[in-house]
């Protein structure tokens, strides 16, 4: 018998490869976003803010490098949103100014996007793809299942994704609450019918792989509040996050129960708790809200008001409180204040200050460290375990956590006999590339942080972000000359004006030092540079650099500014 003519085989198919590729959340709290891509198909998971750190003075938001999408955008099929926070769709608006693509999430969550697209002028552009938990969807190549999760905000869920090359589930953000305020627990079932058909990739959030145990249901905050309630007579000031409709419920629920009134304060709160009211998420008695101008007509005795500003923003309602320039509500001994939210990260110097200043105004304060008045919305130790359990995966990725998040969380993994070498800590761009039995790092995507300031488009450059930690740490120091085009003579200055330096109550002789250098270095650039007044300019701002660096060990901005007369 001939064998058969190899020109005639037919080459066997490729094994079909999944890549997963996390644009942010990685390293980082905040910024979600994770792409599949699957053949000549992608689907983003996400697209989330980070707030800025110090350092990024003048930043507003901090959003992820949408490069990849954008060089790929006829790839591109849909946006899925796991839920409302804005770490995981804040940044949505900026994405869909260069993607029209659908966006599938849950009632609430679109109805914050919503929100969130009307002020960018983008909500009758947007294609918003209302999906309820265990309801399927197909994308492309993917098919989608949504999940039910409890977490600190309404209509959360996880992700069941079947591809070519297998499952991956994908959790969002989550907690396993027992006592979920709406009574909608988390779908355990489900996840487990993904363990039982077999998972490729697990994605988990790792915000409290540090935290022993269980975190406490959503439903204990209430005690705490029932307390603090039941001695309080006067009134009362509760600050928590915008978002988090169930803990406005329970704060509304307990006001209600002590015969006390509740305004809302901040405008994102307002915003939604009138989403969440609309929606049917928030429900209260009617005569219950009030608008902040009933202040001045009710007691103090059945005052409550829920305000945002629980992590010290600038601007908030409660930091104006505390500096007593709040144009509604001034803080008088008596009152209440309770901080219903956990301290972010980089926020405690500026929320101890608040409370330190809530005090000295003779409030009695009430914060997460001394009072049960928040319980978080992430899962700790045991649960993540439990999860892991009941998924099964082959391979495991920690997602959404700092650096060391991800490493204890990956511990954990090992420890419910997931081998190391099947659990990778990757780095936002890191490619990581599937098929059905096998795994590995596949080299990088564009990725990195655009950091927002107002309507600067294009985001904020490294550059400016420098310029502006110099001005904020040495100040700018600029040199006014009038210049003869025909001589080079010297017809006014040097003139020195300072800001943030010190030449403003420095003495005449170091005045005089400055202006001095400046003319020497004049004296030996004009004749050299014929008439090209940039070489001049430069030679001016390196002089004055060295002298000031020698001089008084300070290297502020110099800016000479050279007019031809």
């Amino acid at each position: 018998m001939n064998d058969p003519d190899p020109i005639n085989q037919e080459a066997p198919e490729a094994a079909p490869t999944l890549s997963i590729i996390p644009l942010g959340g990685i390293g980082e709290i905040g910024m979600n976003c994770t792409v599949l891509e699957c053949g000549d198909d992608i689907i983003v998971i996400d697209a989330g803010l980070m707030f800025p750190d110090p350092e990024m003075l003048g930043v507003d938001i901090v959003i992820p490098d949408f490069t990849y999408l954008y060089e790929n955008r006829h790839k591109v099929r849909a946006i899925l949103l796991t839920h409302g926070h804005e770490d995981h769709i804040g940044a949505l608006p900026f994405l869909l100014r260069e993607l029209n693509v659908p966006v599938y999430g849950t009632r609430l969550t679109l109805g914050f996007v919503k929100d969130k697209l009307k002020e960018h002028g983008l909500d009758e552009k947007a294609e918003l793809v209302t999906v309820k938990p265990r309801e399927v969807v197909e994308i492309g190549c993917f098919r989608v299942e949504f999940i039910r999760v409890t977490h600190s905000i309404v209509d959360g869920v996880g992700l069941g994704i079947t591809t070519p090359a297998g499952c991956v589930v994908h959790t969002g953000d989550f907690k396993i609450d027992p006592t979920p305020v709406d009574n909608e627990v988390m779908d355990l079932g489900t996840f487990s019918a993904y363990g039982d058909r077999g998972t490729l990739a697990f994605l988990s959030d790792s915000t409290n792989a540090l935290q022993g145990g269980y975190t406490f249901s959503e439903k204990e905050v209430r005690r705490g509040l029932e307390e603090i309630f039941q001695k309080a007579k006067g009134r009362i000031v509760v600050a928590t996050f915008a978002s988090n409709i169930h803990r406005v419920q329970q704060i509304m629920d307990v006001a209600v129960m002590h015969g006390r009134k509740v305004i809302l304060n901040g405008r994102s709160m307002i915003s939604n708790a009138l989403i969440a009211l609309d929606l049917g998420y928030l429900t209260m008695p009617p005569e219950t809200w009030l608008k902040i101008d009933a202040l001045k007509k009710l007691p103090d005795d059945q005052v409550v008001l829920i305000t945002t500003g629980s992590q010290g923003e600038p601007m908030s309602a409660l930091t104006l409180m505390a500096a007593n320039e709040h144009k509604h509500f001034q803080i008088r001994k008596g009152d209440t204040i309770v901080l219903s939210s956990k301290m972010i990260p980089g926020n405690e110097r500026a929320i101890t200050r608040i409370i330190n200043h809530l005090f000295k105004l003779g409030a009695e304060v009430f914060y997460e460290k001394v009072s049960e008045v928040h319980v978080s919305g992430h899962a700790s130790k045991e649960e993540l375990k439990l999860l892991l359990n009941i998924v099964r995966p082959k391979f495991f990725i920690p997602v959404h956590g700092e650096y060391r998040h991800l490493v204890h969380h990956a511990k954990l993994a090992q420890k419910v006999n997931i081998p190391e070498e099947n659990i990778f800590i990757l780095e936002d761009g890191e490619v990581m590339e599937f098929t059905a039995s096998t795994a590995r790092r596949a080299g990088r995507v564009p990725a990195g942080r655009v950091l927002i300031d107002g309507k600067v488009p294009g985001g904020v450059d490294t550059v400016v972000l420098r310029d502006r930690m110099k001005l904020a740490h040495d100040g700018v120091v600029i040199v006014i000359l009038a210049i003869e085009q025909a001589t080079g003579r010297v017809v006014s200055g040097p003139d020195i004006v300072s800001r943030g330096f010190l030449f403003e109550d420095a003495s005449q002789e170091l005045l005089a030092e400055v202006k001095q250098v400046v003319l020497d270095t004049l004296q030996v650039m004009i004749p050299e540079a014929k008439g090209d007044w940039s070489l001049v300019s430069a030679r001016v701002r390196s002089s004055l650099k060295k002298f000031i660096n020698k001089r008084l060990e300070r290297r502020p901005m110099i800016l000479p500014v050279i007019m031809e007369v």
